[in-house]
């Protein structure tokens, strides 16, 4: 007996809506093109003939480096249905990482677009493990012409070469310190990543819109769930605030997935005033602490949108959300675990612990197969079912998850551990102040503790403000213990934000932060 097409990852997300809908809008490009779910499905079948047809067969793997969304849609699903196993690359990596990351991934093809062809051309010497070069978007230098392949070749349904548990792709850890890991999701996973909406309130006009930063794991938490769930998928090059505000009115979006820092960014101009953003219904939060006064001026600027926070990482993506802004989820939580997802908190002994500050632990069909080629790393990290990261959390006897950080964030001082969002939202709520972030600093004072530090706060003023640093420790002295508040305040222009190609800020850099600023303190 035939095995079921079902368990194919690009099968049952895109191919299943063809066949169900097959004349609803699945994907629209730019504002320029738009595909129907049967469309779409007939590009990506031709896709898949034409990646055979270039020697890439099932289990193969094949680095991709692309940029341009429509790219990334294509070539991941086509992939996926072949069976061929996708090394998703970022094209935000410095060349030497690279490098590195594809001659680690046992990529013996490499699947690249007209935006990264000076890169390519740079790396291809130093990796004769790839011993097929395929461009999309265009002839390229010795390379296989993608579209031309693609153009010759038929539509028919090819029976999907991988399924459940076999591996659809290495996505990859952010790599702020060290070589990126390579995060093993299979199409069992993927899939399971998939009903993230299923759990969140849409419509038959439901319509996602998002940016370049679906290539890696953004495609799966992003792309996956949209075209599961029926929805009509917006792709942009430019996610940012500025194309943001053009494309919200002009496509009627109504789900977007970014992190708090998109919108102190939004909001701390004044360009959003005369846009029409009243589509707008759910608005995913994740990455990083909302702080209440963020979420205050995003509630008076969009009353009619569902405010949710999330946690998840790339091992086990969008484990935990809840909504925020209507009291069902207290704010700073992230929610609880979503329908067929777990999470608790562990002691250093491993035993649950409820109420009381410990590890988070992550289970679910979601969850990663491990790290490729690290077995160790994999073994540290992946307990039973549970995937245990290294973040710090509470979980309330609801079930309720607080995040807290990382340890290496907290900040020390007069003996007491905080963390670092803690003063970040009490600065927030201070008027005039669109973003902060807080580190702690070696303290280098007479009898202080080896790991004893100081507050360094460095804050960015609202449009049409002017900040005073004596008038903000003032006013934070009177809102925060003695362990928490700034010893030097900094006003900046702008704050260090990892680059990952949403458009607008990415994760907060408070590495950064302590780099730049640390000679302040005395």
């Amino acid at each position: 007996m035939a095995r079921s097409p079902y368990g194919n990852y690009a099968y049952a997300i895109l191919t299943a809506g063809a066949l169900r809908t097959p004349d609803r809008v699945a994907l629209t490009y730019c504002g320029t093109q738009s595909f129907t779910y049967e469309q779409l499905n007939r590009i990506v079948n031709r896709r898949v003939h034409a990646l055979t047809e270039a020697g890439v067969e099932p289990g193969r793997r094949v680095a991709a480096l692309l940029n341009e969304t429509l790219h990334v849609a294509e070539v991941y699903l086509a992939t996926a249905k072949l069976g061929a196993v996708t090394a998703a690359l970022n094209p935000y990596w410095p060349v030497e990482t690279l490098q590195a990351v594809v001659a680690a991934s046992g990529a013996t093809a490499f699947v690249y677009d007209s935006t990264v062809e000076q890169v390519v051309a740079q790396i291809r010497p130093e990796l004769p493990g790839v011993t097929a070069w395929i461009k999309v978007g265009g002839p390229g230098d010795d390379a296989v012409d993608l579209d031309a392949l693609t153009a010759g070749a038929s539509e028919e349904e090819p029976q999907p070469g991988a399924a459940w548990d076999d591996p659809l792709a290495l996505y990859y850890t952010s790599g702020t310190t060290g070589l990126p890991k390579a995060v093993v999701h299979t199409h069992a996973s993927a899939l399971a990543t998939a009903q993230i909406w299923l759990d969140v309130p849409r419509s038959e006009d439901s319509v996602l819109g998002t940016g370049a930063i679906i290539w890696g794991i953004g495609f799966p938490a992003l792309v996956g769930p949209a075209l599961y769930a029926g929805m009509r998928l917006v792709l942009e090059q430019d996610w940012g605030p500025a194309n943001f505000l053009k494309v919200v009115p002009r496509e009627k979006v109504t789900h977007v997935s970014q992190i708090p820092s998109f919108y102190a960014a939004l909001l701390g101009s004044d360009d959003h005033a005369s846009a029409d953003l009243s589509s707008l219904r759910v608005i995913m939060l994740g990455g990083e602490p909302l702080p209440a006064a963020l979420l205050a001026r995003m509630k008076e600027r969009l009353p009619q949108a569902g405010v949710y926070c999330y946690y998840g990482q790339t091992e086990a993506p969008y484990t935990c959300f809840g909504r925020v802004d209507d009291g069902s989820t207290p704010l700073g939580s992230s929610g609880r675990a979503r329908t067929g997802n777990a999470v608790r908190i562990t002691g250093p002994d491993g035993g649950r612990l409820v109420g009381v500050t410990g590890e988070i632990n992550l289970a679910g069909p979601h969850r990663m197969a491990g790290y490729d080629g690290l077995p160790d790393k994999t073994a540290e990290v992946l307990r039973g079912e549970w995937y245990v990261g290294g973040d710090l959390g509470v979980l309330s006897e609801d079930g309720d998850l607080t995040v807290l950080g990382r340890r290496e964030d907290a900040v020390l001082k007069g003996g007491t551990w905080s963390q670092p969002s803690v003063i970040e939202e009490a600065a927030v709520a201070l008027d005039g102040v669109a973003e902060a972030g807080a580190v702690g600093v070696p303290a280098h004072t007479e009898g202080a503790g080896a790991t004893e530090q100081k507050v360094l706060l460095a804050v960015v003023p609202r449009a049409g403000h002017s900040l005073d640093p004596s008038k903000l420790a003032l006013a934070l002295a009177e809102s925060l213990p003695g362990h928490q508040r700034p010893d030097h305040i900094v006003v900046a222009e702008e704050l260090p934000h990892f680059q990952d190609a949403s458009g607008g800020p990415g994760k907060l850099l408070r590495r950064e932060i302590r780099e730049k600023y640390q000679h302040l303190i005395d």
